[in-house]
Protein backbone atom coordinates (compact mmCIF):
# COMPACT_ATOMS: atom_id res chain seq x y z
CA UNK A 1 0.00 0.00 0.00
CA UNK A 2 1.06 3.54 -1.11
CA UNK A 3 2.05 5.19 2.19
CA UNK A 4 -0.36 9.06 2.17
CA UNK A 5 0.85 11.58 1.67
CA UNK A 6 1.27 14.26 4.66
CA UNK A 7 -1.28 16.76 4.50
CA UNK A 8 -0.05 20.49 4.11
CA UNK A 9 -1.18 22.61 6.90
CA UNK A 10 -4.42 24.70 6.93
CA UNK A 11 -2.89 27.69 7.53
CA UNK A 12 0.15 29.96 5.95
CA UNK A 13 1.84 32.96 7.70
CA UNK A 14 3.36 34.86 5.21
CA UNK A 15 5.94 36.43 7.37
CA UNK A 16 9.15 35.20 8.46
CA UNK A 17 9.14 37.47 11.74
CA UNK A 18 9.81 35.29 14.64
CA UNK A 19 7.13 36.98 17.35
CA UNK A 20 4.23 36.43 14.27
CA UNK A 21 5.15 32.56 14.45
CA UNK A 22 5.33 32.78 18.24
CA UNK A 23 1.79 34.49 18.55
CA UNK A 24 0.37 32.15 15.92
CA UNK A 25 1.61 29.51 17.16
CA UNK A 26 -0.71 29.90 20.57
CA UNK A 27 -3.94 28.87 18.89
CA UNK A 28 -2.22 25.16 18.53
CA UNK A 29 -2.70 24.81 14.99
CA UNK A 30 -0.68 23.37 12.65
CA UNK A 31 0.87 26.19 10.07
CA UNK A 32 3.40 26.85 7.57
CA UNK A 33 5.71 29.86 6.84
CA UNK A 34 5.81 31.69 3.62
CA UNK A 35 8.28 34.50 2.36
CA UNK A 36 5.50 37.13 0.95
CA UNK A 37 8.53 38.77 -0.85
CA UNK A 38 6.53 41.88 -1.55
CA UNK A 39 8.00 45.63 -2.14
CA UNK A 40 7.87 47.46 1.47
CA UNK A 41 9.04 50.82 -0.03
CA UNK A 42 7.09 53.67 1.34
CA UNK A 43 3.93 55.77 -0.44
CA UNK A 44 5.23 59.36 -0.18
CA UNK A 45 2.34 60.89 1.79
CA UNK A 46 1.05 57.66 3.23
CA UNK A 47 -0.62 57.27 6.74
CA UNK A 48 1.05 54.78 9.06
CA UNK A 49 -2.55 53.31 9.24
CA UNK A 50 -3.02 53.18 5.44
CA UNK A 51 1.16 51.95 4.72
CA UNK A 52 0.53 48.56 7.38
CA UNK A 53 -2.95 47.36 6.21
CA UNK A 54 -1.67 48.18 2.37
CA UNK A 55 1.08 45.93 2.87
CA UNK A 56 -0.79 43.24 5.14
CA UNK A 57 -3.19 43.06 2.06
CA UNK A 58 -0.19 42.79 -0.20
CA UNK A 59 1.81 39.91 1.81
CA UNK A 60 -1.41 37.70 2.23
CA UNK A 61 -2.21 38.12 -1.41
CA UNK A 62 0.92 37.39 -3.04
CA UNK A 63 0.86 34.22 -0.96
CA UNK A 64 -2.41 33.13 -1.43
CA UNK A 65 -1.84 33.60 -5.55
CA UNK A 66 0.91 30.60 -5.14
CA UNK A 67 -1.27 28.51 -2.37
CA UNK A 68 -5.08 29.46 -3.27
CA UNK A 69 -6.57 26.93 -1.70
CA UNK A 70 -5.14 27.83 1.75
CA UNK A 71 -5.85 30.13 4.52
CA UNK A 72 -2.95 32.86 4.67
CA UNK A 73 -2.34 35.54 7.01
CA UNK A 74 -0.60 38.59 6.55
CA UNK A 75 0.52 41.23 8.79
CA UNK A 76 2.37 44.65 9.09
CA UNK A 77 2.99 46.97 11.83
CA UNK A 78 4.08 50.67 11.42
CA UNK A 79 5.35 52.48 14.47
CA UNK A 80 5.25 56.31 14.11
CA UNK A 81 5.44 59.49 16.26
CA UNK A 82 2.59 62.08 15.48
CA UNK A 83 -0.21 61.58 13.20
CA UNK A 84 -1.63 61.11 9.49
CA UNK A 85 0.74 61.92 6.86
CA UNK A 86 2.77 63.74 8.64
CA UNK A 87 3.57 60.83 11.43
CA UNK A 88 7.47 60.34 11.73
CA UNK A 89 7.90 56.38 11.02
CA UNK A 90 9.86 54.83 13.64
CA UNK A 91 11.55 51.92 12.16
CA UNK A 92 13.48 48.33 13.36
CA UNK A 93 16.84 50.67 14.77
CA UNK A 94 18.62 47.56 13.36
CA UNK A 95 22.14 48.59 15.96
CA UNK A 96 23.07 50.39 19.23
CA UNK A 97 23.66 53.48 18.03
CA UNK A 98 20.06 53.72 15.86
CA UNK A 99 18.76 52.29 18.91
CA UNK A 100 19.87 54.78 21.59
CA UNK A 101 18.68 57.02 19.70
CA UNK A 102 15.19 56.06 18.98
CA UNK A 103 14.80 55.45 22.50
CA UNK A 104 15.71 59.00 23.19
CA UNK A 105 13.07 60.27 20.77
CA UNK A 106 10.42 58.15 22.70
CA UNK A 107 11.51 59.05 26.18
CA UNK A 108 8.45 61.31 27.59
CA UNK A 109 6.40 60.66 24.62
CA UNK A 110 3.16 58.24 23.22
CA UNK A 111 4.36 56.76 20.22
CA UNK A 112 1.43 54.95 17.70
CA UNK A 113 1.56 51.50 16.39
CA UNK A 114 -0.77 50.23 13.93
CA UNK A 115 -0.58 46.74 13.25
CA UNK A 116 -2.94 45.41 10.76
CA UNK A 117 -3.58 41.75 9.93
CA UNK A 118 -5.22 40.42 6.22
CA UNK A 119 -6.65 37.07 6.19
CA UNK A 120 -7.41 35.30 2.70
CA UNK A 121 -8.83 31.88 1.97
CA UNK A 122 -10.73 30.84 -0.75
CA UNK A 123 -13.56 32.82 -1.49
CA UNK A 124 -12.79 35.28 1.00
CA UNK A 125 -10.87 37.97 2.43
CA UNK A 126 -10.66 40.22 5.65
CA UNK A 127 -8.57 42.86 7.10
CA UNK A 128 -8.07 44.61 9.92
CA UNK A 129 -5.73 47.22 11.85
CA UNK A 130 -5.16 47.73 15.53
CA UNK A 131 -4.00 50.99 16.96
CA UNK A 132 -2.08 50.77 20.31
CA UNK A 133 -0.82 53.81 21.99
CA UNK A 134 2.72 53.27 24.23
CA UNK A 135 3.16 56.09 26.44
CA UNK A 136 6.99 56.55 27.92
CA UNK A 137 7.93 57.92 30.78
CA UNK A 138 11.09 60.09 30.39
CA UNK A 139 14.00 58.32 30.02
CA UNK A 140 17.74 59.19 30.65
CA UNK A 141 20.86 58.08 29.40
CA UNK A 142 21.07 55.89 31.90
CA UNK A 143 17.63 54.36 31.77
CA UNK A 144 18.14 53.74 27.91
CA UNK A 145 21.67 52.48 28.42
CA UNK A 146 20.57 50.00 31.30
CA UNK A 147 17.32 48.40 29.01
CA UNK A 148 19.81 48.31 26.17
CA UNK A 149 22.68 46.75 27.86
CA UNK A 150 19.62 43.98 28.99
CA UNK A 151 17.64 43.31 26.19
CA UNK A 152 18.87 44.67 22.84
CA UNK A 153 15.40 45.29 20.51
CA UNK A 154 17.55 45.64 17.11
CA UNK A 155 14.48 44.05 15.56
CA UNK A 156 11.79 45.48 17.05
CA UNK A 157 10.20 48.47 15.61
CA UNK A 158 10.86 51.48 18.28
CA UNK A 159 13.92 49.49 19.66
CA UNK A 160 12.04 47.97 22.44
CA UNK A 161 9.92 44.64 23.44
CA UNK A 162 6.97 45.12 25.35
CA UNK A 163 6.55 41.50 26.46
CA UNK A 164 9.87 41.66 28.19
CA UNK A 165 11.78 44.84 29.72
CA UNK A 166 10.29 47.49 27.76
CA UNK A 167 7.61 47.31 30.21
CA UNK A 168 9.86 49.27 32.72
CA UNK A 169 10.14 52.06 29.91
CA UNK A 170 6.37 52.82 29.68
CA UNK A 171 4.24 54.57 31.60
CA UNK A 172 0.67 52.72 30.48
CA UNK A 173 -0.53 51.40 26.97
CA UNK A 174 -3.94 51.93 25.19
CA UNK A 175 -5.11 48.83 23.41
CA UNK A 176 -8.04 46.47 22.45
CA UNK A 177 -5.90 43.75 21.71
CA UNK A 178 -2.67 43.01 23.98
CA UNK A 179 -1.23 40.84 21.28
CA UNK A 180 -1.33 43.45 18.80
CA UNK A 181 1.83 45.67 20.17
CA UNK A 182 3.83 41.94 19.90
CA UNK A 183 2.88 42.08 16.13
CA UNK A 184 -0.23 40.03 15.67
CA UNK A 185 -3.28 40.90 16.72
CA UNK A 186 -4.54 37.08 17.95
CA UNK A 187 -8.68 38.37 19.10
CA UNK A 188 -9.59 40.18 15.97
CA UNK A 189 -7.59 37.30 13.98
CA UNK A 190 -9.20 34.30 15.89
CA UNK A 191 -12.68 35.53 14.43
CA UNK A 192 -11.48 35.86 11.12
CA UNK A 193 -9.88 32.63 10.68
CA UNK A 194 -13.66 31.36 12.46
CA UNK A 195 -15.32 33.00 9.46
CA UNK A 196 -12.54 31.10 7.03
CA UNK A 197 -13.50 28.02 8.09
CA UNK A 198 -11.13 27.29 11.24
CA UNK A 199 -12.08 25.70 13.80
CA UNK A 200 -10.88 27.29 17.14
CA UNK A 201 -12.35 27.18 20.37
Amino acid sequence: MTPAMPQSPPLVLASTSRYRQGLLARLGVPFEVRSPGVDETPIPGESPTHRAVRLAQAKARAVAAELPERIVIGSDQVASLGDGAAAQILRKPGDIATARVQLARLGGQNARFDTAVSVVWPGGERSHCDVTRVFFRPLTAGDIERYIEREPSFDCAGGFKCEGLGVSLMERLESSDPTALVGLPLIWLCDALRHAGLSLP
